[in-house]
C-alpha cells in the first residue's frame, strides 16, 4: 500500500490543479492538454515525489508566462505560438517525453526511492535525474530563447550562416534571447539543486547541455526541418530536449570518470 501512495496523492493533486484551471478563464492548456498534463503530472509525482514536480511545474509557469510576452505584437507579425500559447497533448509531451523517460527510468532503477545524497555520483539513478532536470533546463531554455527573441530581439541571425534574418524565421538566433536562454536553464537547473535532485556540478552541466542542444535546435531549424514534413516542432522539441539530457549524462559521465 505504501508503493500506491505516491501515485495516489498525484491523482488527488492533479485531479484538484485540472479543475482549477478548467475554470480560470486564462487558459494555459487546451481541454486535451489538461488530460495529458495530468497524466503527465501524476506520472512525476508518482515516480520523483514532490521534487520532481517543482520541477516540471516551474518550467511549465515560467515557459507559459514567457511565451505570452508580447503577444500582440508577435500575433501580428505572424510569428506568435497558435492558439495564443495555450498547449495541446503535443506540446506537453514534446517538452516532457524526454524528462518522463528519465522519471521512469529513476522509479524502476531505484524502486521508488530518491538517493539522499549525491555522494554515490554518478551511479544510474543519479544520472537520470541529471537528465531530468537537463531536459526541462534545455526546454526552458529554447522557450525563453525564442520567445524573448521573437519579442526585442534588436538583431537576429541565420546560425548557419550568420546572415541578417526576420523574426521568428526557423534557425534564427539573437543575442537578447540567447541571454534569455542561459538565464533560464541556470534557474531551472539551480531548482533541480535547491530540491536535491542534482548537485552542484550539475547545474553546470544542466546549463552547458541547454546551451549546446539549444543552438542545435536552431541548426536543425535552419537546415532540415523545412525539408521533411514529419520534422514537426513537437518532434524537434523531443530532439532537443533529448540532446540536452543526454549532454549532461555524457558530461557528467566524462567527469566522472576521465577527469576526476
Amino acid at each position: 500500500m505504501n508503493s500506491l501512495n505516491p501515485w495516489l496523492v498525484g491523482v488527488g493533486l492533479n485531479s484538484i490543479l485540472l479543475i482549477v484551471a478548467w475554470i480560470i478563464p486564462k487558459k494555459l492548456l487546451t481541454p486535451a492538454g489538461l488530460f495529458h498534463a495530468l497524466v503527465l503530472g501524476v506520472l512525476i509525482w508518482g515516480t520523483l515525489g514532490w521534487q520532481g514536480y517543482i520541477v516540471v511545474m516551474f518550467y511549465f509557469l515560467v515557459g507559459s508566462f514567457i511565451t505570452r510576452i508580447g503577444m500582440a505584437q508577435k500575433e501580428a507579425q505572424g510569428i506568435a505560438e497558435k492558439r495564443s500559447g495555450a498547449r495541446g497533448p503535443e506540446n506537453v509531451w514534446g517538452s516532457a517525453l524526454t524528462g518522463a523517460l528519465c522519471a521512469l527510468g529513476v522509479w524502476v532503477t531505484s524502486s521508488g526511492i530518491l538517493p539522499t545524497s549525491q555522494n554515490q555520483y554518478p551511479t544510474p539513478v543519479t544520472l537520470l535525474l541529471l537528465g531530468y532536470v537537463a531536459s526541462f533546463s534545455t526546454k526552458l531554455s529554447d522557450t525563453c530563447a525564442s520567445e524573448v527573441g521573437k519579442a526585442y530581439g534588436k538583431s537576429t541571425f541565420l546560425i548557419t550562416t550568420l546572415q541578417p534574418v526576420p523574426r521568428g524565421t526557423e534557425g534564427a538566433v539573437s543575442l537578447e534571447g540567447t541571454l534569455a536562454g542561459a538565464i533560464a536553464s541556470l534557474a531551472q537547473a539551480l531548482l533541480g539543486w535547491g530540491v536535491g535532485l542534482i548537485d552542484l556540478l550539475g547545474v553546470l552541466w544542466c546549463v552547458v547541455a541547454a546551451f549546446i542542444a539549444t543552438n542545435l535546435e536552431s541548426v536543425i531549424g535552419a537546415t532540415l526541418q523545412s525539408r521533411f514534413t514529419w520534422l514537426t516542432n513537437e518532434v524537434v522539441n523531443i530532439l532537443n530536449t533529448l540532446i540536452g539530457a543526454s549532454t549532461a549524462i555524457f558530461c557528467a559521465w566524462i567527469w566522472a570518470n576521465i577527469i576526476a
